[in-house]
């Protein structure tokens, strides 16, 4: 019966979780309560206990999550300085002339969006209060309107740089070590959050193109669902020029991200360094536009310290969870488990994949990510997987199921900003189409690998 003491270690997470528990404290005090029992039962080496503290300084000296708090910042401050809205504005009009054009430009501004904060839960319900009204008023279909937004709100899980991609990397870079000290290599190769992102960006790309082409298929096909809106409308009575759109509403944010993104990919930055560039410099556009006071600062500073802290405490956590996870030899268990998986590494990876999107319906991404991934990855990265294509592929699968109903985030963060005559059955069958162009997405990637490792490849070697 002991050899199965992991695997009530996970279902008795899983039970505490559902019992409304936070996180960070059930997995630390399942771990707790089964190394205790363990101790007094004989079946659990108290030393092992004693590697906590080096976890823990593993922790809070891990360059790479510096990162962290840095784009959680520059995410923040975008949001409460009210460029994302202007951008919004700016979008529209340059797309208001298309069949769907209001609904193209939601969803580059999603994009845009997804590439600073990073946070799916702060995007679809910026883009909700923003651009659902909006929408509505310019009579778009509810479901067409509300699967745009939830769709384009799940693109911060994808689309560099953003925090899921950053605690990513580190921990595939973890657990890469681990696979290649398994089989031997004592100089093993490394992965970091660089290579993830350029990973991330050509299926990042590719999906929101999946997405431009759904919305403007369905302005040509079916113009009711999404009409026609008057570019006149859209710029106001005084009217503005294109240059001004571009000059005031689109290159701030753009040149930001571009100099982010563009600095990590180039080998100019770390992940780290960048972020405090994204940092510095959503401040300076915040000063510049005049939306920056005590007030909004102190919501800025605070939401930060809030969101930071609650991942380095989930990662504590988690730390400690599969830190007793391993001493009843979990590790060797779930890789038991695999080879003896019919279908060799593809089916141990669909059965993966399967697990981590039906976890997704109730544990957010960085519990998925600090718990699932670090057990479960070095045994797939083992068996021959390339951690990068891996990785991107977990990523798009919590993006997937984020959105996918009854109990997709993204779907319960819109109804909670969406306005009363807006059905949840229209939440609902609205983001259907999203979520097959997203399977669609799964499906591309795991029959032509190299659109994920091409770029790493192409830039790093």
């Amino acid at each position: 019966m002991t050899e199965f003491t992991p695997l009530l270690m996970f279902l008795a997470a899983f039970v505490v979780l559902l019992a409304g528990y936070p996180v960070a404290l059930t997995l630390a005090g399942v771990a707790l309560t089964f190394a205790f029992a363990g101790i007094l039962t004989g079946t659990f080496d108290p030393s092992d206990l004693g590697f906590f503290t080096g976890r823990l300084f593993g922790i809070v000296t891990n360059q790479t999550l510096i990162a962290v708090p840095l784009f959680v910042l520059m995410g923040v401050m975008l949001e409460k300085s009210r460029i994302a809205e202007t951008l919004l504005d700016s979008m529209s009009i340059l797309c208001g002339r298309l069949r769907g054009g209001l609904g193209i430009s939601v969803t580059l501004v999603g994009m845009l969006m997804a590439a600073s904060t990073g946070i799916v839960g702060a995007t679809v319900v910026t883009l909700g209060l923003m651009a659902l009204p909006t929408m509505l008023r310019h009579g778009y279909d509810p479901r067409l309107a509300t699967g745009t937004i939830c769709a384009t709100g799940t693109l911060g899980q994808i689309i560099p740089p953003s925090i899921a991609l950053v605690l990513l990397g580190d921990v595939m870079s973890n657990a890469y070590q681990q696979a290649q000290l398994s089989q031997g290599i004592f100089a093993p190769r490394t992965v970091s959050v660089g290579d993830l992102f350029a990973g991330a960006v050509i299926p990042g790309l590719l999906l929101v193109l999946f997405y431009i082409v759904y919305i403007a298929g369905v302005g040509l096909f079916a113009r009711h669902r999404a009409p026609l809106v008057p570019v006149e409308e859209l710029m106001g009575a005084e009217g503005v020029s294109i240059p001004a759109i571009l000059l005031k509403g689109l290159a701030p944010p753009l040149v930001l991200i571009i100099a982010v993104l563009g600095s990590i990919l180039a080998g100019i930055a770390t992940p780290t360094e960048a972020a405090g560039v994204g940092a510095l410099g959503a401040t300076l556009l915040a000063l510049l536009h005049r939306q920056i006071d005590y007030v909004r600062l102190r919501e800025v500073v605070r939401s930060t310290t809030e969101t930071t802290a609650m991942v380095f405490f989930i990662l504590i956590g988690a730390s400690l969870f599969s830190l007793v996870f391993r001493g009843y030899g979990g590790d060797e268990l779930v890789q038991s488990i695999f080879v003896t998986m019919p279908g060799g590494v593809v089916g141990a990876t669909i059965i993966v994949m399967l697990v981590i999107f039906l976890l997704g319906f109730i544990l957010d991404f960085i519990e998925i990510t600090f718990v699932v991934v670090p057990i479960v990855g070095p045994v797939l990265l083992a068996m021959g997987l390339d951690p990068v294509w891996l990785g991107v592929m977990i990523a798009v699968n919590l993006q997937t199921s984020f959105l996918t109903p009854p109990f997709g985030f993204a779907l319960f963060y819109l109804r909670g900003v969406a306005p009363p005559e807006v059905k949840t059955q229209d939440i609902y069958r609205g983001v259907v189409p999203f979520v097959i162009l997203q399977i669609t997405l799964l499906a591309v990637l795991a029959l032509w690998p190299d659109l994920v490792t091409w770029l790493p490849n192409a830039l790093y070697g």
